[in-house]
Parts: structure tokens; sequence; C-alpha cells
């Protein structure tokens, strides 16, 4: 395989995240990563439910990421075999004639569209858009942020030339063509999955017309002939091949090689996601989960929290202050020590339930007004049960998603983990014992932009398919379930589940509350 690149063995991976834009050199013999590169961009909110970007700052972003890795690596421009891209999605951009934004770009997080939500599902058809799209119906996506744009600045909305994506903007600046690959597009609620077309139903409910948005291509999809005013600043011959590529989602869990069936990548930082992969686009009777595509062979199913590791650092913050101290006096890391704390503690924490719905959620409930909640909660009960409860009731938030993932796309075989939790021993056996499945930690965090490598192989034509770069993920280190460990939390996810239902109305009512009352 590696002799297949000759005298160009390397490919450059750039992923344009919420946050950063990060670039990484790596071998194709083996999936070497040589170099890496990041360079940050502020995140504009001037207002709570806004979440905005400079398309311009991230797209310098990308040319100085690129230019740069370049010599980080130590490798000669003439050896890129070829650039490929991993992205964030669900991001929106209006933009003129002459390719100007006449936006910032809308992120997924923004969330001025949230009333359209309950106008889609009770007022318009808004369970069969998801069924035909695949994406579903929250204010991340494309369809609802376009539905606001259309009744709350109808002078910009007329205005528009096209609505694009933060990736299409880095193409139509580097190549002068508008084009979207089927996995983006499949992330913004106006993608048929089957027809792999622009769905018109999708386009009838927000006001868009086809011409106004790019035109799909294939995650192989090439690109060549880089804007002369770019080649220097990108350090690159402008010959050298661009690779569209897909969604930083689909590639991760191809970078962690979790593409067989039953095999689930499990990602937790600050938020998390449950993925897997399966051979034709399948949505959820119930819309729980979302249906995105890598490419035509291979689709993306999953859901993604709100309320991951962020729920280790409230913790920290808000309970366990005295303990972080005291964890850093020790010469320790304060979750370290947290942990510590949490592992002298029985399995099911003595009864105590946490939901951890503080940032309201997504999969499987998609349900903004979620809270937070202690359940079980006694005078027996003491801060280590608390801080052990609330890492479990992560955990069981993502056996939501996982059992409702089961439903569609059959048992859990193994779950590959990546993300902060994966640096911790003690959480990845609680995932464990939870899901009653074994868990497996790849030997790369860098699963997207390894994901985008592989398919620029396939791409190009180096490999047949994925199987030829299996070799590039190890697994590190592997944890099977303790039976008797699992019986307890099998017991405790059922009464987790009843509890949120049972609550479901009066989590309404207190939001209300907070919004009227307590929330300036």
């Amino acid at each position: 395989m590696a002799g297949m690149t000759g005298a160009k063995p390397y490919i450059i991976a750039a992923d344009i995240g919420t946050t950063s834009t990060k670039t990484l050199v790596i071998d194709t013999a083996g999936g070497r990563v040589l170099g890496s590169h990041s360079v940050e961009y502020p995140l504009h909110t001037p207002r709570p439910d806004m979440a905005e970007q400079d398309p311009d700052e991230i797209f310098q972003a990308v040319l100085t990421a690129i230019r740069t890795v370049i010599g980080k690596a130590s490798i000669l421009p003439s050896q890129v075999l070829c650039v490929s891209f991993s992205s964030a999605m669900h991001s929106v951009i209006a933009i003129d004639r002459d390719l100007h934004p006449l936006t910032r770009c809308i992120t997924w997080a923004d969330n001025r569209s949230v009333g359209y939500v309950k106008t889609l599902k009770e007022q318009l058809d808004g369970l069969q858009i998801y069924r035909n799209t695949g994406t579903p119906i929250h204010p991340m996506s494309p369809l609802l942020k376009l539905m606001w744009f259309r009744d709350n600045r109808p002078d910009l909305f007329e205005q528009a030339y096209k609505f694009i994506g933060i990736k299409e903007y880095v193409f139509a600046k580097l190549f002068g063509k508008l084009v979207i690959d089927y996995s983006i597009a499949s992330a913004t609620g106006l993608f048929n999955l089957k027809q792999l077309d622009w769905d018109q139903q999708a386009l009838d409910t927000c006001g868009v017309r086809r011409e106004q948005l790019s035109d799909p291509v294939s995650t192989t999809h090439v690109l060549q002939g880089i804007n002369g005013e770019y080649v220097s600043a990108i350090g690159l011959p402008a010959d050298t091949p661009f690779v569209v590529g897909a969604s930083d989602g689909v590639l991760a869990n191809l970078g962690v090689g979790a593409i067989d069936p039953g095999v689930y990548a499990v990602t937790i930082g600050t938020s998390g996601a449950v993925r897997g992969v399966v051979r034709q686009p399948v949505t959820d009777p119930q819309g729980r989960l979302f249906c995105y595509a890598l490419n035509e062979d291979f689709w993306v199913v999953g859901g993604a929290i709100n309320n991951g590791g962020i729920m280790f650092r409230w913790v920290r913050d808000q309970l366990a202050t005295l303990e972080a101290e005291e964890g850093r006096r020790r010469g320790m890391d304060p979750y370290d020590y947290l942990t510590e704390l949490a592992q002298g503690i029985a399995p099911g924490s003595d009864g105590l339930i946490f939901l951890p719905l503080l940032a309201g959620e997504r999969a499987p409930y998609w349900n903004a007004n979620a809270r937070g909640v202690f359940f079980g909660l006694s005078l027996y009960h003491q801060k280590p049960h608390m801080i052990r409860s609330v890492l479990e009731g992560v955990v069981y938030r993502i056996h939501s998603v996982v059992t409702a993932l089961e439903e569609l796309s059959g048992p859990t075989k193994e779950v590959r983990a990546s993300g902060g939790f994966a640096r911790s021993p003690f959480w990845l056996q609680m995932m464990s014992d939870v899901l009653g499945t074994t868990v497996a930690v790849p030997n790369t965090i860098e699963s997207s932009g390894l994901g985008a490598a592989q398919l620029a192989m396939l791409a190009l034509g180096e490999i047949k398919d994925f199987s030829s770069v299996h070799d590039w993920m190890q697994v590190e280190q592997s944890l099977r379930t303790n039976e008797q460990h699992h019986e307890t939390y099998m017991q405790l996810t059922k009464i987790y589940n009843r509890v949120y239902h049972q609550l479901k109305d009066e989590f309404d009512a207190i939001a209300a509350f907070q919004q009227t009352h307590t929330i300036v």
C-alpha cells in the first residue's frame, strides 16, 4: 500500500472545528501522525441564544494550519499526496453572488430557532421530514435556522444568493466552486438520504430553492486548481488534490475502526456521542437518532448528548471545591482525587441516581427543558456518593442512546471509546459495567483526522476499501464487564428511565418558571 503513493507518502488532514482548525500530517504507510498544528478562533455570543463565527477568520485559520503543519512535520510540499477535510456540522452562511458573506457563520450551537421545533413537530410534518433527511428536529439543524431567517431577517433572506456551510465557504474561496459533500448535506435537515439530493418537502418548509444551495457531491470528490492568490499562503502546489471529505462525527467512527456491525463509537468530551455504522440509511420511528452519510456505502446512525464531561467539571466547581483543593494540596490532579473518592463507593452509589440534564438534552430525548435531578438522596449519602452518582449518570445517558441505537442496528458487540473520559480506567470500567459489553480504547486521539486520511486513500484509489487501513488503529486496552456490577446497573437504569419520563411535564414547568423568575 505504501509503495502506491510513490514520492508522495503524506496526507494532510484538516479538521474545521467549532473553536479551532487542526491539521495533521499522516504517513500513508501506517497512519502515523508526524505533526499537528491548531489555530483557534473565537465564538461570538452577543446574546445567550446566539453562537456565530467570522467565516474569513476560519478560512485564514485553514490556510495557516495547513502551511504551518508542513514545516512542523519537516516534509516537503511536493511530498503531500492530498489534503482531506473533516468539519463540524450544521453551520449556515448567507452569501452574495460574489461569494461574500452577508452573515457570520451561524454554528450548531446557535439556539435562536428553538421556537420552530414545536411548529415543525405539531403543525408541520416534522417527523416525515426527519424520516426523509435523518436530521433530528432541533435548533442545531440548518432547516430550522433558515425558517428563523425567513421570518426574522426577510431582508437578508431575500438578498442571499446562496446558503452554505463553513466547509463550502473554504472550498469556494480556494477553488471558486460551491459543492457540499453528502455527509455535511445529510446533517442540514434539507437532504434526502435515499435520493442523495435536496429534499423538496424540506425546501418548501423553509422557503429555499435548490439553486440557492450548493451542488451535492460524494465525500470522495476531488477538487484541484487552487486559486492563485492563495497558493503561497497555503504552501502547496496549485495542483494538489483536495478531497472534499465528510463531517467530523462520521470520520471519527472510521478513525477508531468502528464501522463493523455492532461496534459502536462512544465519545465523551465536554459533551458526548454514540455512533454506529450501517450499510443503508435508516431512521428511528420515534425521531431519536440522526443518520448521516459517510459515503455511498456507509451511513452513521447515533445520537449526541449535551451533558458529558462538563458534568464532572460542574461537580468539581459546585459540589467539591474543598475536595478539589485537597487534591491539589496532595499534588494530584483534582479530577483524579475526586475519582479516587468515587471509587470508595459501591457501584450504584447506594441507590443514589443523578439525571445529568443541566444543559437540557439532545438524544434520545431532544428536550431543551430537561433539568438535573438527584433522586434517592438520603441522610446516609455523603459527598463521595454524589460524585460517583454524577459520573454514573453520564454513563446512564450513554446507555439511553445505545439502547435506542440497538433497536435500529442490532446488539452491541464492542464499544470503541474516545475523548477525555477514555483516559480514566475507572470511568471506562463503569461504562463496560453499565452497558454490559467490552469497552476498547484505540491508540489514537486523532480519530476524525485519521478518518479523513483513510477516506482520501479511498478517493485517490490508493486502497480498494477501508479494510486495507484497519491496521492504522490498534487497541491499547480492553475492559470486560463485571457481571455483578452489571446486574446492579440494570436495575438502576430502569429506575433512571422511569424517573425521567415521570418528570417530563414538570421539566417544562420548572423551565418556564426559571425563564420568567430567575434567569436574566
